[in-house]
């Protein structure tokens, strides 16, 4: 009777134990290649601020940027890079995600023109041509700027120039780009020999957003590993924040031969004031303000209430 005792005693430590070793996948697919945006996440993973949550988290760089949140959506993706005014647009389209975390909780995009042209305020745009890669919210980014400054959008000739925004702008395709990340473009056009002028959104009529937040199933958030995932980003915010050099040589670490170079250690410098250092943490105004700009624009027809698409997993 001990005997059998002591085995079945045995047997349950080895469940538990076997159950304690046991990771938590959660597979997170980026809005783009690895870059300086993504700091936090792969500082999190180099780290090992995700392992030491019991964390085993795949990194996915996506084919196509635009799948990610559907992926999420349709339950073939556990987490995934999104920018607060598409989630807008896909709470519009009836997708189930809810924002979890933020990475860069102030604009990135910008509207770009070179250094040396005749362009030095949006008024100077009035007949030029303006490249941009994705109509919807980035035309609308733009009909706004220029109406600060008493311009319409009849005014310029819009010319879809796809992600080919730097090159277009240097070889004088177009006089103007939106959609140019201001701690990207204006680095890339620096090494190529040329400055650029970056006019920022928020600056001209835009409300502020949050541009980088990382998007989940609302449907299933009640598992543990959703929370132990912004514990841990939260933990490498903190430290990246705090130990910025030993950021970045745990960020090359990633992928030396393709993230040690001139660009993202440019972009890099640029990039870090705009992470936050509490990604949990969101502005309920930031979003209410969105999304009445949004419905104002045409590019949603429902307004949703913040709280059903935002949430603090902070413990």
């Amino acid at each position: 009777m001990k005997k059998r005792y002591l085995l079945t005693l045995f047997a349950s430590a080895l469940a538990l134990n076997s159950q304690a070793a046991e990771k938590q996948k959660i597979s997170l697919m980026l809005d783009w290649f690895v870059n300086p945006d993504h700091a936090a996440l792969i500082v999190a993973q180099q780290k090992g601020f995700f392992a030491e949550q019991n964390l085993e988290v795949e990194i996915i760089e996506p084919a196509d940027p635009s799948l990610p949140p559907k992926l999420v959506a349709a339950g073939k993706a556990d987490l995934a890079v999104d920018y607060q005014p598409q989630l807008q647009m896909q709470l519009d389209e009836k997708l189930p995600l809810v924002r979890i975390a933020t990475l860069a909780n102030s604009p990135l995009n910008s509207l770009v023109v070179l250094e040396n042209s005749e362009i030095k305020t949006l008024a100077d745009l009035k007949g030029k041509k303006i490249g941009y890669s994705v109509s919807g919210f980035e035309t609308a980014l733009l009909e706004t700027m220029l109406k600060s400054a008493g311009v319409s959008l009849k005014d310029v000739q819009l010319v879809n120039v796809n992600w080919s925004l730097s090159p277009s702008l240097i070889s004088k395709q177009v006089d103007a780009v939106i959609g140019s990340f201001r701690n990207f473009e204006l680095n890339q056009l620096a090494i190529e020999g040329h400055q650029g002028k970056a006019f920022f959104p928020e600056k001209h009529g835009v409300p502020n957003y949050d541009e980088l937040i990382i998007v989940a199933n609302k449907d299933k958030l009640e598992a543990p590993k959703y929370r132990d995932f912004v514990r841990a980003l939260t933990q490498a915010s903190a430290y990246l924040k705090a130990h910025p050099q030993e950021s970045w040589e745990l960020f090359v670490s990633y992928k030396p031969a393709e993230l040690d170079n001139e660009l993202n250690r440019r972009a890099w410098k640029d990039t870090l004031p705009y992470l936050t250092e509490k990604p949990s943490a969101f502005d309920f105004a930031t979003y209410e303000k969105m999304a009445d700009f949004m419905q104002q624009q045409g590019l949603i027809k429902n307004k949703f209430s913040v709280t059903d698409y935002v949430v603090d997993l902070a413990p």
